[in-house]
């Protein structure tokens, strides 16, 4: 079961989001599949696998926007869980960096 999301994610909503940030990240639609659809370069991220549906869809129905609202939803929520992931891992960055400053000096005041 899932909803379309979590099927084309491979999201499961109880995993951990430290682990889920550990796992090495794969590119799903290949460079070839990503010039075929003509996304530009900008767009070639990790939800770019959802985009290519979604702009097939829009296409076909001359993008009215209560059409491909399936896609759509998949795909914003693919980006809105990457924005997330980034912000985790510039968090994770700054604290360690603030760590590594206080250690310094404690270092330096022995």
């Amino acid at each position: 079961g899932g909803t379309l999301c979590e099927i084309a994610m491979g999201h499961d909503a109880n995993v951990d989001w430290d682990v889920e940030d550990a796992k090495p990240r794969v590119m799903i639609a290949t460079q070839e599949e990503m010039q075929k659809a003509r996304i530009e370069v900008g767009y070639r991220d990790y939800c770019a696998h959802l985009l290519i549906p979604l702009n097939k869809c829009r296409r076909k129905t001359f993008y009215l926007p209560w059409k491909c609202e399936d896609e759509r939803h998949a795909y914003e929520k693919c980006q809105y869980e990457e924005y997330n992931r980034r912000m985790r891992q510039a968090t994770r960055l700054k604290k360690a960096a603030i760590k590594s400053d206080a250690d310094a000096e404690s270092d330096d005041s022995e």
